[in-house]
């Protein structure tokens, strides 16, 4: 960051206690800190806890997760529900974080959970928001995910932890 977001001026370093050299605002007499934005990917599991929810989107012919910004004033767990909601139509029962990555594209935060659904019924999803939702084994999450994609990394990562507990995430 080279300005200040709030009124323009042109940065410099500036010495803080404990912190080092950070871009500071003389006009505004502030230092500023990095912004970036916040966001959940989730995968989501059955009921049963036997298959993975892959999404395609924005009239992109690419498998990925659900996922969404959170808004100002909502915390990550409302933004867990509200986005599953939003999307696919289903309840969360239960969720638990696995890993977080800068994403630096969109200069995003992205916080990834595992989520287990109420229902696998993919009636109530949002046809403005996703274009295509499918139930997959997890083997066949592994093969049908973006390919080098942030939610393939997020899924791998899952796989393995899923493994290392024995399947017993939420027990």
């Amino acid at each position: 960051m080279s300005y200040c977001s709030t009124c323009g001026t042109k940065l410099i370093l500036k010495e803080l206690e404990h912190e080092g050299q950070v871009p500071f605002c003389q006009k505004c007499q502030k230092y500023i800190f990095p912004n970036f934005n916040v966001a959940v990917s989730l995968i989501a599991l059955s009921p049963d806890e036997k298959h993975i929810l892959l999404i395609q989107q924005y009239g992109k012919q690419r498998n990925i997760l659900v996922a969404g910004y959170v808004n100002q004033k909502e915390s990550v767990e409302e933004t867990i529900h509200r986005e599953m909601m939003e999307e696919i139509g289903r309840k969360v029962e239960q969720y638990q974080f696995l890993m977080s990555e800068y994403y630096e594209k969109s200069n995003t935060l992205m916080l990834n959970f595992v989520v287990r659904l109420d229902d696998d019924s993919l009636e109530n999803m949002s046809d403005w928001e996703v274009d295509h939702a499918q139930w997959y084994t997890f083997e066949e999450a592994q093969a049908a995910i973006a390919q080098g994609s942030l939610a393939q990394k997020f899924l791998l990562h899952f796989i393995e932890v899923y493994n290392h507990c024995n399947g017993a995430l939420f027990k």
